[in-house]
C-alpha cells in the first residue's frame, strides 16, 4: 500500500484527520487501528462502558506497575482498542476545560494554540442539540445533548452545592467553568457519538479512504532522516508496510504513541541502546511528562432508592431494556455521571482545581455490579496535578505492554489538593436538601476525618478517572517531542496528534480536547501541503 498520509490509530483524533484530510479526493489516506470494527452492539448504548471496560475484545487492558503515591497499588487503565479508540469506551462526557489551559499553552511559546485559536474548532466539531452560539456550533459532526436522565439524589447535590455557596452553572463548557450543574455528553437520541461514528462511519467509502483493522503497527520507517512509512503486523501476525508519500501521523494516544516513536528507535539514546534498539533521533522527552487525573470516591448510603436498587432485580433490569429499546430512555442512556462542578479549593486561584463526577450508584468496580444497598457516589479529582510520570519500553517487541508509572500524589500540592477535595465534598453532603437523603457515610467514613487519614484513605482506594496525556509533549525547549505544528524534533515527514501532545493536562475530561487536537492538525497539515504545493510551482516557473 501507498499513501500520502498514513494515520496510526483510529480513536479520536485519528478518527477526525481521517475524514478531513480524505476530503480532497487527490489525497489517498490510510487510517490503522490495531482494534477491530465497532460492531460490539455494548459499544454504541451510552451505558455499555460497563460492559467494554477491562473488555479485550475491545480494550488494550493497561495496567500501571506499582504506584508510590498509591501504596503500591496496580491500577487497570482502559484504552480503546477498537474503531474510535478510546470514545468508544468511555463516559461520553463533553468537556473542553478552561479557556486560561490553552492561554497557558500559547505562553509556553505554543503560537496558534491559545484559547481564540481553539475555541472555533470546538465550534467546529460540535453539533449542539442547545443549537449555536458565541461558544457553541450547531453544524460540526460531533453531537453533543443533553442528559436524558435524571435522578433526585443528583439533582438534591447541585442544590446543596448552591446552598453551600457555589454558583449554579448551566454550561460549563461557555463563558466560565466554574460552578455546579449538569453533563453535556456525546450521545445522539440516546445513543453513543463516538469519533467513529461522528467523523469515519459518513465517509468510509471514500475511495482515497482505506481503514486497516486489526493493524497492529510495530516500527515507523525511517529513511534519511524522513518517516517514509509504517510496518504492522495484521491479525494473523503477518508483517505489512504502508509507503507514506507525505506523512506519517501518530494517534495512538498517551501510551501508544510514545511506545510507537520509541520502538522506531525516537526517544532517549540511552535507554534505546539497552534494548537493542537503533538510534533514530535522541529525544529524550518522549514517554515522559505523563499525567493523569486521580479521583478519590466517596460513597454515601440513602434513605431512598437510587439505581442501586433499580437494577438489582432482573424484572426491573427488563424493564430498563424494555424502555430503551422502545424510546431510547431511561438508565441505559446514562453517562458515566449526571451531575458534576468545578471548583476551586481556596480562594487565591483564579479557577477551578477540582472536579466532581456525580452517579445516582456505587459500586466497587463497575464490573461486579453495584452495592446491595441504596447509595450514591460523589468522585472529585484535582483538575492540574504537578505530579508527572512516564511510559518506557520494557523491550523492543512491539505486543509487550510498556511499563506505566503515573507517580500519582507526588507533590505536596497534590496530596492537599485531594484532601480538600474530599471535605469539600463532605461539606455539600452535609448541606440541605442533600443531607437529608442520606443515612450515612459509607465511604471513607465518618471515622476517617484528620488530614492523614483522608490523604491515606485516598492513597489506598483512588483511582484512575481515564486520562492519561502529555508523553509526546509539545513544547519549545529540550524536553519538548513535537513543535507547535505537531511535527517530531528531528524527523521529517512524522506528526502526532492525540492527547500525548498536551504540555499540560487541561482542566476537565479529555475526549473533546482530543477532537479539537484532530481537528487542529488536520488544518495545519492541510496548510503545509498547500505551502509546500506553491513553493513546488514557484520553483518550476522560476
Amino acid at each position: 500500500m501507498k499513501a500520502d498520509y498514513v494515520i496510526v490509530g483510529a480513536g479520536s483524533a485519528g478518527c477526525v484527520m481521517a475524514n478531513r484530510l480524505s476530503a480532497d479526493p487527490s489525497v489517498r489516506v490510510v487510517l490503522l487501528e490495531a482494534g477491530g470494527r465497532d460492531w460490539n452492539p455494548w459499544i454504541h448504548i451510552p451505558v455499555g462502558y460497563f460492559k467494554t471496560m477491562h473488555n479485550p475484545s475491545v480494550d488494550w487492558c493497561y495496567t500501571t506497575e506499582p504506584d508510590p503515591g498509591l501504596n503500591g497499588r496496580r491500577l487497570d487503565w482502559p484504552r480503546g482498542k477498537v474503531l474510535g479508540g478510546s470514545s468508544s469506551l468511555n463516559g461520553l462526557l463533553y468537556v473542553r476545560g478552561q479557556p486560561q489551559d490553552y492561554d497557558r499553552w500559547r505562553q509556553m511559546g505554543l503560537e496558534g494554540w491559545g484559547w481564540s485559536d481553539v475555541l472555533p474548532l470546538f465550534k467546529r466539531a460540535e453539533r449542539q442539540e442547545r443549537g449555536a452560539d458565541a461558544y457553541h456550533g450547531a453544524d460540526g459532526p460531533l453531537w453533543v445533548s443533553n442528559m436524558r436522565l435524571a435522578r433526585p439524589v443528583c439533582d438534591a447535590w447541585v442544590a446543596a452545592a448552591q446552598t453551600v455557596g457555589y454558583p449554579f452553572n448551566p454550561d460549563y463548557n461557555g463563558a466560565t467553568q466554574e460552578g455546579v450543574g449538569y453533563f453535556q455528553l456525546t450521545a445522539r437520541n440516546g445513543r453513543r457519538c463516538s469519533a467513529a461514528v461522528a467523523y469515519l462511519h459518513p465517509v468510509r467509502r471514500r475511495e482515497n479512504l482505506r481503514i486497516v483493522t486489526r493493524a497492529h503497527a510495530s516500527r515507523i520507517v525511517v529513511e534519511d532522516g524522513r518517516a517514509t512509512g509504517v510496518v504492522y503486523r495484521d491479525g494473523l501476525g503477518r508483517e505489512h508496510t504502508v509507503a507514506a508519500e507525505g506523512e506519517v501521523i501518530l494517534a495512538s494516544g498517551a501510551i501508544g504513541s510514545p511506545q510507537l516513536l520509541m520502538l522506531s528507535g525516537i526517544g532517549e539514546a540511552e535507554t534505546l541502546r539497552a534494548l537493542g534498539l537503533a538510534v533514530t533521533a535522541d529525544l529524550p522527552g518522549v514517554g515522559r511528562n505523563l499525567q493523569d487525573h486521580l479521583q478519590a470516591r466517596l460513597v454515601f448510603k440513602c434513605n431512598e432508592p437510587t439505581l442501586n436498587d433499580e437494577v438489582r432485580s432482573l424484572f426491573n433490569r427488563a424493564r430498563i431494556a424494555l424502555k430503551y429499546a422502545l424510546f431510547r430512555a431511561g438508565p441505559m442512556t446514562m453517562a458515566a455521571s449526571l451531575a458534576t462542578g468545578f471548583l476551586k479549593t481556596a480562594a487565591h486561584l483564579e479557577t477551578p482545581d477540582i472536579q466532581f463526577h456525580v452517579q445516582p450508584w456505587s459500586a466497587d468496580s463497575p464490573g461486579e455490579g453495584v452495592h446491595p444497598f441504596s447509595a450514591f457516589t460523589m468522585s472529585v479529582c484535582q483538575l492540574r496535578p504537578e505530579s508527572r510520570g512516564e511510559i518506557a519500553l520494557r523491550s523492543a517487541d512491539p505486543a509487550e505492554h510498556p511499563a506505566i508509572r503515573p507517580n500519582y500524589l507526588a507533590t505536596e500540592t497534590d496530596r492537599r489538593t485531594i484532601v480538600e477535595g474530599i471535605r469539600i465534598a463532605r461539606r455539600i453532603a452535609a448541606a440541605p436538601p442533600l443531607s437529608s437523603k442520606i443515612s450515612a457515610e459509607f465511604r471513607p467514613g465518618p471515622q476517617v476525618d484528620d488530614d492523614a487519614g483522608l490523604l491515606e484513605w485516598a492513597r489506598n482506594t483512588a483511582t484512575t478517572i481515564y486520562h492519561p496525556t502529555g508523553t509526546c509533549k509539545m513544547g519549545i525547549g529540550a524536553d519538548a517531542v513535537v513543535d507547535a505544528r505537531l511535527r517530531v524534533r528531528g524527523v521529517r515527514g512524522l506528526r502526532v496528534a492525540d492527547c500525548s501532545i498536551m504540555p499540560e493536562i487541561v482542566s476537565g475530561n479529555t475526549n473533546a480536547p482530543a477532537i479539537m487536537i484532530g481537528e487542529k492538525a488536520s488544518d495545519m497539515i492541510v496548510e503545509d501541503r498547500r505551502r509546500a504545493a506553491g513553493a513546488a510551482a514557484a520553483g518550476r516557473a522560476a
